[in-house]
């Protein structure tokens, strides 16, 4: 009897969580995509004040806002010597 109560329960406990994730699921993926579409919306007014900003510029002209740094390039002396080897069987 004991078995059959415990499957009885876990059958409707799955059964309710599948309706819920039925229900709920949707209302959160519409909050998710509006949250993105709202973010995608801000970054193009950012990118219209950007060429806005920087149609000033003649056309053809370069100018450079950052530059990254250079890698050192002094480890190769820290390693040590590359020794070939054969394995000898």
């Amino acid at each position: 009897m004991g078995l059959i109560k415990f499957l009885f329960f876990t059958i409707l406990i799955l059964w309710i969580i599948r309706l819920l994730l039925r229900l709920v699921f949707p209302m959160v993926i519409k909050s998710i995509f509006g949250k993105m579409q709202q973010q995608s919306s801000g970054y193009a007014g950012q990118q219209q004040q950007q060429q806005q900003r920087y149609s000033t510029k003649p056309e053809g002209s370069l100018s450079i806002d950052y530059v990254p740094p250079q890698p050192k390039q002094g480890n190769a002396d820290k390693l040590g010597d590359f020794v070939d080897y054969e394995e000898i069987k």
